[in-house]
């Protein structure tokens, strides 16, 4: 009987559970599993081949599993599977390009798979740990800021309230703002509550941090949202994240640190002769009379 796509029926619960009964990505422990997704022009095809092409599609939607992904990754793999069998039948496989594709695809997958291979056995260990902690709270101090601003669309205004604001030395800000400013901020009396200066465009984190608290721009600062009038409430030195919070990114960037140097030791010890018709590498006496022209 043809098969007849019925994604909502195909993509029940049983369907969902099995396909997260192991990780997503298929490892060794996985590999042997003969469970069957569906068998298509008497070609079957295992729930794991599924999986690793859903965990692209998951990857691509950052982690948002939907029962809308599952039913589209797999019309996508269903539509994969009978281009697939179409060019079986034409024997596109041999030729010149697509060997050379597929030799490709071959070589990309064998090298993540040896990096995971690497980092899954490289340890990280709690001097290393603390070090770069070090290193990360020192890089993690900024100053944070406490703040409102009234957003206005015409420069003259903006002048305008702002001499407002020096009358009753921002005593007034508050409501001003509730009267007169643009957007979501203009009910709280403009409050933007704390933030970093990256939070922020330029214009508008230069001008904040050239104030001290209690003072606000006399000078409007324009940015591509307007003409804002800012005050300056509070300032604060933000706290870095506790060792244990940070511990799995760090964990994370001194691991891929290792294996980035276990790679480059690979390449420096492969042995490489290269077909000089094809490759040239410059010497140094090449890179010295080119920098100094």
């Amino acid at each position: 009987m043809p098969l007849k796509t019925t994604p909502k029926l195909l993509l029940a619960t049983a369907f969902a559970s099995a396909l997260f009964s192991a990780p997503v990505l298929a490892q060794d422990d996985a590999a042997d599993d003969d469970t069957l997704i569906a068998t298509i022009n008497g070609e079957p095809y295992k729930l794991n081949l599924f999986r690793v092409f859903y965990a692209q599609r998951l990857q691509q939607a950052r982690g948002e599993n939907t029962p809308e992904l599952q039913e589209r990754a797999f019309n996508e793999f269903m539509n994969l599977v009978v281009a697939a069998q179409e060019a079986e039948k034409r024997e596109l496989a041999e030729r010149t390009d697509v060997q050379t594709s597929l030799d490709l695809q071959r070589m990309m997958v064998l090298s993540q798979a040896a990096l995971q291979s690497i980092a899954a056995e490289t340890e990280v260990t709690e001097d290393e740990l603390k070090e770069v902690y070090e290193q990360f709270k020192e890089q993690a101090k900024r100053t944070e800021y406490k703040a409102r601003h009234i957003l206005v669309d015409d420069q003259e205004k903006a002048k305008a309230l702002a001499k407002q604001v020096g009358k009753k030395k921002a005593k007034n800000f508050e409501e001003l703002a509730k009267e007169n400013s643009l957007g979501p901020t203009a009910d709280k009396g403009g409050d933007l509550g704390w933030f970093d200066a990256r939070q922020m465009v330029k214009p508008f984190a230069d001008a904040v941090a050239k104030l001290k608290p209690g003072e606000w721009t006399e000078e409007p600062v324009q940015t591509q949202f307007g003409w804002h009038v800012i005050l300056l409430e509070e300032t604060r030195d933000a706290e870095p994240p506790s060792l244990e919070d940070a511990k799995p990114n760090l964990e994370a960037a001194i691991r891929r640190d290792k294996v980035a140097a276990r790679l480059a030791e690979m390449r420096n010890q492969a042995m490489v002769e290269l077909n000089e018709d094809v490759v040239k590498l410059k010497d140094d006496a090449d890179e010295e009379g080119a920098a100094s022209e």
